[in-house]
């Protein structure tokens, strides 16, 4: 199941970090459809946001197709986005180099800023 991790000073509104952790999940395989999203009712007792905020974010999803309400049970994975799992070779290189970064003095929005160049060099006028 989904842990979700606020940022409150992000900048990002809660709904949407909400909406792209589960995207993240869905991309790296740790949900796969039939899962259950945690219940509004969990993530406010993890997260101390409004229940409001969790019925908007899950409603996003639903609006995209990645996940179903069924009324009295919860919100379901409907499909994946997944193509890069979590266990991937691939995962483990970026974890590698992450921490090599980290160990060179290199704060988050360091790392970030610099994985952002990488990808839009690579990437550039790919929208996926």
């Amino acid at each position: 199941m989904v842990e979700y991790r606020i940022d409150r000073h992000s900048g990002v509104a809660t709904y949407v970090q909400i909406v792209q952790q589960t995207k993240q999940a869905l991309r790296l395989g740790l949900l796969e459809p039939g899962d259950r999203l945690p219940t509004a009712r969990e993530v406010v007792a993890a997260t101390a946001i409004n229940p409001n905020t969790v019925l908007k974010a899950y409603r996003e999803l639903e609006r995209e197709g990645l996940v179903e309400a069924r009324r009295g049970l919860g919100t379901f994975v409907r499909r994946t986005l997944g193509t890069a799992p979590a266990d991937s070779p691939l995962h483990g290189e970026l974890d590698t180099w992450t921490a090599r970064a980290r160990e060179a003095g290199l704060g988050r929005e360091d790392v970030a800023a610099l994985f952002t160049a990488v990808l839009e060099k690579h990437f550039q006028g790919d929208p996926s």
